[in-house]
């Protein structure tokens, strides 16, 4: 049978009172103390009763990652961000719960309005997202990974897409690249439309090439791998003076690269390729490996939670944090070939 919090007490030395404490996380205790209790506590396989918890405090300790991971597929990128913030929650007294549920408002609108959860973090976030509306108006505490277009009264972690475009390019520039294409991800789909990520490092992307004087080519496709390698077909159809591409597609990524190679085009002797925001593991999964910028998803996530756990514990609103992904050298980006197009120097 499991231990009761009396027994939990007197194996630990204290009153009841401090042990309810450290159960429900309402009142500062000692290191030591809480050390002792927590000790006690697995020991004696006493076991906290969520329920009554959650009754007594009208609190649930959960908060809800929404992913809409149907229509976006969770990579090894998407998972850092989501194991990276179920850690944080845990380590604060929450459970972080995954919500893969679509942008429908109405869905949305139905789970809030059961009292499940504390709180909401909101993932994959467009820039006129029904889901913040959604939020705003059934005051259900929340924040954001990602940033909508009306910033107003946002409690938001992002990625830096400005400096990360801009370390991007200035890497192909270093290298003597002065064609080079940006292969993004696709807005036919309705939950893609006005996708943060893709509106914002484009807009970037086109910025710096106004700036440094050259073609800002863009290219969208799928967020499948099958049409990575349909973009490289038609790259090398369209744009043969390529020298170098720069890839904001994860999943389209490996099937660019697989192009390329089946066309006999050698990377990156005579294209380089630069996978910008993806996780290591994708990175180095394939041959060669990609020089890419990596996704700080988990310092995002890990910001995510805490930003959203001050709003419960109602703290003042952190600032807005926003990260750069972080060079990771790879063997798909070399200085540019000497002259000749693509077609022609693998021809």
């Amino acid at each position: 049978m499991a231990a009761t919090m009396r027994e939990v007490a007197e194996a630990a030395g204290v009153s009841i009172a401090t042990v309810s404490f450290v159960v429900n996380n309402s009142k500062p205790v000692a290191p030591e103390t809480r050390r002792r209790i927590e000790e006690a506590m697995v020991r004696l396989q006493f076991r906290r009763n969520m329920v009554g918890r959650a009754l007594a405090s009208r609190r649930t300790r959960v908060v809800a990652l929404v992913y809409p991971a149907i229509e976006h597929k969770l990579g090894a990128s998407g998972m850092e961000f989501v194991t990276s913030a179920a850690r944080t929650a845990s380590a604060a007294g929450y459970h972080l719960v995954l919500w893969p549920i679509s942008n429908d408002a109405a869905e949305l609108t139905q789970l809030v309005g059961q009292g499940l959860v504390d709180g909401v973090l909101l993932m994959e976030v467009q820039l006129e997202d029904a889901r913040v509306e959604v939020l705003r108006a059934t005051r259900t505490p929340f924040a954001l990974i990602g940033r909508s277009g009306d910033l107003r009264d946002l409690v938001y972690v992002d990625i830096d897409f400005d400096a990360t475009m801009q370390d991007a390019v200035d890497h192909l520039r270093g290298l003597g690249h002065r064609s080079m294409v940006m292969v993004t991800g696709s807005q036919a789909d309705a939950s893609f439309r006005a996708y943060g990520p893709y509106v914002r490092a484009e807009a970037a992307f086109r910025r710096i090439a106004a700036e440094q004087g050259f073609e800002p080519v863009v290219l969208e496709c799928e967020q499948t791998t099958q049409s990575g390698r349909a973009a490289a077909e038609q790259i090398l159809a369209s744009w043969p003076g390529t020298t170098a591409v720069l890839v904001f597609n994860e999943f389209a990524a490996p099937g660019l690269l697989s192009g390329l190679l089946r066309r006999g085009v050698c990377v990156p002797q005579d294209v380089s390729v630069l996978s910008v925001l993806t996780s290591t593991e994708m990175s180095t999964s394939v041959d060669p490996p990609l020089t890419a910028f990596s996704s700080p998803g988990a310092e995002l996530g890990r910001l995510g939670v805490r930003a959203l756990l001050r709003v419960l514990e109602g703290e003042a609103a952190p600032p807005p944090a926003l990260l750069p992904g972080t060079l990771v050298p790879g063997s798909s980006t070399g200085p540019a070939p000497g002259g000749g197009s693509a077609r022609e120097r693998h021809a």
